[in-house]
């Protein structure tokens, strides 16, 4: 067989490069531990503030004092959510997954965090409980709450197949973003970013690199649980996708609601613990 001219011959040493040992890009032992047997215990004696209903193929958005909790639930059948992050009193602060998955990992759980943009790059909210934590990593390299895939949008259906959907989880985060400010969607759409996929099963394949999906593990009354370390508003689509088995951005698969519920802790649950503050750097880039 002839070699492709596109393949080029591995040099003598290539297995030897290969094996080199890989280094963690960000260790994270210096981050700022998260007190949680403080959150755990402030938690325990919340009352409930409120709840939103997302529907299926839909998003709401819902705001979180800081200092509050809120969790989010599977209540009828398997069904992953898409969820965006913003401080409450300025969008330009946001989640930024790319950070976080570079502090902890493609997949995130109990005691790490959700980090914000530059130049603010601090916690904007703590994972405090996660009834999928048993999942873990399965044999497929698949785990659930990713932090490495974008969000299923209109502009990838249509470059792919040539379609014009509307309900997939950009375009859910968009509206329900508009009708929360009262803006319009050519003004919410730049805010919409990079989700959370809560309870979403994911990973890589191993012999091509390929994001993939798989059916998520998660059932009526499994929950993913959130501590607000500032001020947020939230939005949170129920992906077109149901449990993500076999496709998204489609009006074929099963979907279900998902209910996000918040809780205030009662006064003085919370002493000695202060937002966080925005990032110490000096901002002077070497100027």
């Amino acid at each position: 067989m002839t070699e492709s001219r596109n393949t080029p011959r591995p040099p003598a040493d290539a297995e030897a490069r290969r094996a080199i040992a890989p280094v963690v890009c960000y260790p994270n032992d210096g981050l700022p531990k998260p007190d949680l047997g403080l959150y755990q215990t402030a938690r325990a004696g919340a009352q409930k503030t409120g709840e939103v209903l997302v529907p299926p193929r839909d998003a709401r958005c819902f705001e979180v004092p800081a200092g509050h909790f809120f969790r989010i639930t599977s209540v009828e059948g398997s069904q992953v959510g898409d969820l965006n992050l913003w401080n409450l009193k300025d969008l330009s602060e946001r989640f930024y997954s790319g950070k976080t998955r570079a502090l902890h990992g493609t997949h995130i759980t109990t005691g790490e965090r959700m980090w914000s943009s530059f130049p603010h790059t601090r916690p904007m909210a703590t994972i405090v409980a996660d009834t999928l934590g048993w999942y873990g990593i399965d044999a497929f390299g698949g785990s659930v709450h990713d932090v490495i895939g974008t969000r299923c949008d209109p502009y990838t259906g249509n470059l792919l197949s040539g379609t014009q959907y509307h309900h997939c989880c950009h375009s859910n985060l968009t509206r329900a973003l508009a009708d929360h400010l009262g803006i319009s969607l050519s003004e919410a759409e730049p805010a919409v970013h990079d989700v959370l996929n809560v309870f979403m099963c994911t990973g890589f394949t191993r012999d091509t690199g390929q994001y993939f999906m798989k059916a998520s593990p998660v059932c009526p009354g499994d929950y993913l649980e959130f501590f607000a370390e500032i001020d947020l508003l939230g939005n949170l689509s129920a992906c077109p996708g149901g449990d993500c088995s076999s496709e998204h951005s489609s009006d074929t698969a099963s979907c279900h609601p998902l209910l996000v519920e918040t809780f205030a802790p009662t006064e003085g649950a919370l002493e000695g613990w202060s937002s966080p503050a925005r990032n110490r750097y000096d901002g002077t880039h070497g100027r």
